[in-house]
């Protein structure tokens, strides 16, 4: 059985890093290795599933409304099972709970090939399916966060929230390509049962880690092992504020909900700007994964944190000028002519967006790590599905934010204003919280 110590370690002296991704997790752990593959390759398939769901519903119903009610009809399951998952991950062998849980989101990928191949034209059964998915897929998650710092050192747990960030660029970029291809070639049916054959895996990766049982004080799941959590986290200012300062950024910094008035109105370019501007986002976060080796050195991650949140408003805020210098008032407008592509500014503008989803990986990166290595093994998956609740319900907010600004003022209010908040807010946090201003990754504290 494989085994790792996961005492706070030192930096190696003989290790020379690089700007390139740290592979190292990869090669002392094989059983990092297997889960993180596994978890790539499977994740693309998801990935195609999620998108080949979209374009099936619009496909049987013709409705932009009734493709929007997948992710609205699964928001309060996969936050309500966020939080059951890390109780049992907190309670149980790990890889059984997650060998559990990869079960369930393989067969409702694979009743999807039977409703596809049998030609069920009724939408409720689609939007049960997804949903069992998509809790499925949250407990998948939850469970895997809190193995991880079982299986790799302490010292290399920023190089494996580096890698996760690779495979979850790889994921949205790669998997609803191919999703468009395969359901433009063979069909709904086969897309979903090629998400089916790459799902197995994951659970090659599954299959090979030890048994992983919680270390520590363990509870049964229920009121009181959450209650528990909670009270834990009222005692651990440093996850508290790396919590909060990621609800300040997806809040004000979420300018997606403007992208298809930006393409119609401002930018031009239509679906096209739009795609490009996805895009852009998801590049930035792969790039800096990519070029993420020096990360590992960096000890004092609090600071890290907040400088990369803050460049991160810089450049929504950035953006937001973009979309201000090009604003041409009424030209555009609906129901009026369609405004020609501005390539300059959509240039501009997927630069700020790639620098945007750039810095917010490098925040992603070191609050993944202060969250494994500050918490104890017995409460990481209670931990993480409370950081579920916020990274599903956060970006929400920010949507709401950034509508109700628009509306009262222009498209391009809501990024520079948010940018801006974002700068303002986090450099008071900052000044409040001295424990996280001096978070020491060699002597990691809740």
């Amino acid at each position: 059985m494989e085994t790792v110590s996961t005492e706070p370690e030192t930096e190696a002296p003989h290790r020379r890093r690089t700007h390139f991704v740290d592979l190292a997790p990869l090669r002392e752990s094989p059983a990092f290795a297997r889960l993180w593959a596994g978890g790539a390759i499977s994740g693309i398939g998801g990935q195609m599933t999620i998108v080949a769901v979209g374009l099936n519903i619009y496909h049987l119903t013709g409705s932009t409304f009734a493709v929007a009610l997948v992710g609205g009809i699964a928001l309060v399951p996969m936050i309500i099972f966020g939080l059951y998952g890390g109780m049992l991950a907190d309670a149980f062998d790990r890889r059984l709970v997650l060998f559990i849980a990869a079960i369930v989101a393989w067969a409702s990928t694979i009743t999807l090939v039977v409703l596809s191949f049998t030609g069920v034209t009724t939408v409720w059964p689609f939007y049960v399916v997804t949903t069992i998915n998509a809790v499925a897929a949250t407990v998948i998650g939850t469970v895997r966060f809190a193995i991880v710092p079982r299986i790799l050192p302490t010292r290399l747990l920023s190089a494996a929230s580096a890698l996760s960030g690779i495979s979850v660029g790889l994921m949205v970029t790669v998997g609803p390509a191919i999703a468009g291809v395969l359901v433009a070639t063979v069909g709904f049916g086969w897309t979903y049962a090629i998400d089916v054959l790459l799902f197995i895996s994951a659970f090659l990766g599954i299959l090979a880690l030890p048994k992983l049982i919680p270390e520590g004080d363990i509870q049964r799941p229920g009121l009181e092992s959450l209650l528990y959590g909670f009270r834990f986290l009222k005692t651990a200012p440093n996850i508290r504020m790396s919590f909060l300062v990621d609800i300040v950024a997806m809040t004000f910094g979420q300018p997606r909900v403007l992208f298809p008035a930006l393409g119609a109105l401002v930018l031009g370019g239509g679906p096209i700007t739009v795609g490009i501007l996805t895009a852009a986002g998801a590049f930035g976060a792969l790039a800096s994964s990519l070029f993420s080796g020096r990360l590992g050195s960096v000890r004092m991650q609090g600071r890290a944190i907040a400088g990369s949140i803050m460049v991160y408003g810089l450049f929504v805020a950035i953006f937001g000028v973009v979309a201000l210098t090009s604003d041409r008032g009424l030209a555009g407008s609906a129901g009026g002519p369609a405004v020609a592509p501005n390539v300059v500014a959509i240039v501009l503008a997927s630069l700020a967006l790639f620098g945007a989803g750039a810095a917010d990986n490098v925040s992603s990166i070191f609050r993944q790590t202060i969250l494994q290595s500050a918490v104890p093994d017995a409460m990481r998956g209670r931990l993480q599905g409370v950081f579920t609740v916020v990274v599903t319900g956060g970006p929400r907010i920010g949507d709401l934010f950034v509508g109700v600004v628009a509306a009262i003022g222009a498209l391009w209010l809501p990024p520079l204003l948010g940018g801006v908040a974002i700068i303002v807010v986090i450099a008071t946090l900052m000044r409040w919280q001295r424990s996280f201003r001096k978070y020491d990754s060699l002597n990691p504290q809740p």
